[in-house]
């Protein structure tokens, strides 16, 4: 979190729709309703950048890190008389927040807070970290949110050339497909893993539906992922295989369900946490697609235990010394909408061969220095993949990726 120093005053940006036009312009109706008023018009203006053309203003807050928080500063708060809590969820305007007593606040997000200039979509998402504050002598559960903590990890996708956030602060990424039913999209899979290896989060490959198909259809694809060091759990709600495991990896951790529309996503959230009753859809018999029967995230607490306490994956608790993260230690999972198309955020073509675990190790043995690695000479990973040490499939998957194809 980035140091801050109490009552510090701040010039910040905001955005621009802040600004009201400084010289009114319909100058011929206001002669026609009133011509002596015209002697009262401003005939000059400022443009040194200061005044009412400015995008700046002067706040009270520090300096912060935009990419752990996505705001240029952190808002000043008085921690008296302020709770602090975790965002379950966002309805339009309205933001329903988690405190340490368990209690749900129905919030509205403080007006500074959505008027400060910044690239995200929504300022306030589920899973954020924030400081509410009670509404004045109300005795309700309203209340306002006054500051959006720095956010340790992401899951977010580009949208209308903004970011938006899905959901913020998981440890695990679970990455939902389906055999059959749609069918397998592998390069949309390569896209998650991509976005959580930018953000630091521990992906897990679920791929559903896996009574409807031969599982060994399925094995070549699977085997690439494994020998990457990926988990790959094949799951079935009819049958119950692998929901036993999936219990095993999301105990006592805050893992997102996340993946195409259609695959079973809340399928797989019911079978894991029995008695949730997220409602479900068929996917649509004409073109095999998904409904959207999810439309919002949503943290959900987890209170069912695997029936073996250790984690196949083992204890990568990234929340040790988070101020925050101690008051929710049982674990959520957390449901998102289906997504049909994911366009990565804040990753240049440059940085795409460095996300992809198995194209990695020879991006230094190419002759130059900015290989694309799709068209050079002596280029190292297009040699591996000649050779059979780099399937053919991911390489694909790259290109499209750095060239910005959709999945």
């Amino acid at each position: 979190m980035a140091k801050k120093k109490k009552g510090k005053q701040v010039r910040a940006s905001f955005r621009k729709r802040q600004n009201t036009r400084v010289r009114k312009r319909d100058f011929t109706k206001e002669f026609n309703e009133d011509a002596d008023g015209l002697s009262d018009q401003r005939t000059a203006e400022r443009v040194s950048g200061k005044g009412d053309l400015t995008r700046k203003r002067t706040i009270v807050g520090s300096d912060a890190e935009t990419d752990a928080s996505g705001f240029e500063v952190e808002l000043d708060v008085d921690a008296a008389d302020s709770l602090r809590g975790r965002v379950l969820r966002v309805h339009g305007l309205s933001s329903f927040v988690s405190d340490a007593n368990g209690k749900v606040w129905n919030c509205s997000v403080r007006g500074v807070l959505k008027s400060l200039s910044t690239d995200l979509q929504h300022v306030v998402v589920a899973g954020d970290y924030v400081t509410i504050r009670q509404f004045e002598g109300s005795e309700t559960d309203q209340a306002v949110i006054v500051r959006v903590e720095p956010r340790r990890n992401q899951i977010s996708r580009t949208s209308r050339k903004r970011q938006q956030i899905i959901v913020s602060n998981v440890d695990r990424a679970l990455i939902v497909a389906s055999a059959k039913e749609p069918g397998l999209k592998p390069n949309l899979i390569d896209r998650f893993l991509v976005t959580a290896e930018q953000a630091g989060i521990t992906p897990v490959i679920v791929i559903n539906k896996a009574d409807l198909v031969d599982t060994a259809d399925l094995q070549p694809a699977i085997g690439v992922w494994c020998q990457m060091g990926y988990r790959v759990i094949l799951t079935s709600t009819i049958t119950g295989q692998g929901v036993q495991e999936l219990r095993r990896v999301v105990h006592g951790r805050d893992c997102v369900v996340a993946g195409q529309s259609g695959v079973g996503k809340s399928s797989i959230l019911n079978a894991i946490e029995p008695g949730l009753e997220l409602r479900v859809s068929k996917v649509s018999s004409e073109n095999q697609k998904g409904r959207h029967t999810t439309t919002t995230a949503q943290l959900i607490p987890l209170s069912v235990k695997p029936d073996e306490s250790n984690d196949v994956i083992g204890q990568d608790d990234d929340s040790e010394g988070d101020e925050y993260a101690s008051l929710y230690r049982k674990g959520h999972l957390i449901d998102t909408p289906g997504i049909r198309q994911m366009q990565l955020w804040d990753v240049i073509p440059e940085e795409v061969a460095g996300y992809f675990r198995d194209i990695r190790p020879f991006i230094n043995e190419c002759r130059f220095p900015n290989c694309s690695h799709t068209h050079e000479d002596d280029c190292a990973i297009k040699w591996a993949v000649a050779d059979g040490k780099i399937d053919a499939r991911r390489y694909e998957s790259y290109c499209s990726i750095r060239y910005g194809d959709e999945p």
